[in-house]
C-alpha cells in the first residue's frame, strides 16, 4: 500500500465512521473505482489502525461523557452515570452478538457486491429522510430504545447501511432529543470498535512490517483528523435537521451503484 492510498482510505475512514453515508459501502465502492482488490487486501493491521484513530477521535470529541462512563461502572451505584453505562451496554448486545455467532456470513456479503451496497444506501436515504421530518423533542435515550437503536446498529453491519445513520436516524424516530440521539450514537460504537480490536490483537494476525510503517502512519492520521471534524460536523447537522442533503447523497450513490452492477 502506497502513501496515497492510505491517505484516500484514512480520509474516508474517518469522514464516513460518522457522517451517515456507510463507511463499508465507500470502501466497497473505492474498491471498483480502483479496479483493483488493493482497499481489500490491506491488511488487518491498516485496519485495525483506522479503527482505533477514529474511535479515539471520538473519545476526545466526548471526554466528559467517556469519563462519565467509566466512573457509572465503577461506582456501582444506581445513579444516573452508572444507568447511562448501562444503556450504553445493552445497545451493544445485538452487534456483539452477531460479531460472535454470524462473522463468516457477515463477511461473506462483502467482497464487492455492488448490487447489495446500493440497495443499502437507499435503504439509508430513506432513513435519514424520515428522521429528518421528525419532530424534535427533548426525551431521553429509555432501556428499550437503548436496545432498538442497538438492533439497528446491529443491522448496520451490513454494507452500504450507514451506522450513524441508523442509529442516530432510528433515535430521533423513536423520539429521542436529537443532540442525545447524536451522542449516544457516536458513544456507543466505541466499545465495540475496542472489543474488536482486541479480538484482533489476540488472533496473533497482526503483522506491521517496516515498509508498511508510513503509510500506517499516514492512514492514521488522515483517519483521525477528519474524524475529529466529521464528529463535531455531525452534531451541529443533527441539531439543525439537515440530514435530508445526506439523504440525496446516498439516494444519488446507491443508484449509481445499482446502475453499474447491473449494466455490469
Amino acid at each position: 500500500m502506497d502513501i496515497l492510498e492510505a491517505l484516500v482510505l484514512g480520509v474516508i475512514q474517518g469522514l464516513t465512521e460518522f457522517l451517515p453515508v456507510s463507511s463499508s459501502g465507500h470502501l466497497e465502492l473505492v474498491k471498483v473505482i480502483l479496479g483493483n482488490n488493493s482497499a481489500a487486501d490491506q491488511s488487518l493491521t491498516f485496519t485495525v489502525v483506522l479503527h482505533f484513530a477514529t474511535a479515539l477521535s471520538t473519545i476526545i470529541v466526548f471526554k466528559e461523557e467517556v469519563i462519565e462512563i467509566i466512573k457509572g461502572l465503577l461506582q456501582f451505584k444506581w445513579n444516573t452515570e452508572f444507568k447511562f453505562s448501562l444503556k450504553i451496554i445493552i445497545s451493544m448486545l445485538p452487534a456483539v452478538i452477531i460479531g460472535l455467532f454470524f462473522e463468516k456470513e457477515l463477511e461473506s456479503l462483502f467482497g464487492g457486491k455492488i448490487l447489495l451496497v446500493g440497495s443499502m444506501l437507499l435503504l439509508t436515504a430513506l432513513l435519514l429522510l424520515l428522521a429528518d421530518k421528525a419532530k424534535n423533542t427533548k426525551k431521553e435515550v429509555s432501556y428499550l430504545a437503548a436496545a432498538i437503536i442497538g438492533i439497528s446498529q446491529a443491522i448496520a453491519m451490513l454494507p452500504g447501511i450507514s451506522r450513524s445513520g441508523a442509529t442516530i436516524s432510528t433515535s430521533v424516530l423513536l423520539g429521542i432529543d436529537r443532540a442525545r440521539a447524536a451522542k449516544f450514537s457516536f458513544l456507543m460504537v466505541v466499545p465495540l470498535i475496542f472489543g474488536k480490536i482486541g479480538k484482533d490483537l489476540l488472533s496473533g494476525n497482526l503483522d506491521l512490517q517496516s515498509s508498511e510503517l508510513t503509510p500506517v502512519i499516514v492512514g492514521f492520521l488522515a483517519a483521525f483528523i477528519s474524524g475529529l471534524l466529521a464528529c463535531k460536523w455531525m452534531i451541529l447537522i443533527v441539531k439543525k435537521s439537515k440530514l435530508s442533503y445526506f439523504s440525496i447523497y446516498c439516494g444519488v450513490i446507491g443508484c449509481i451503484a445499482i446502475g453499474y452492477s447491473i449494466l455490469n
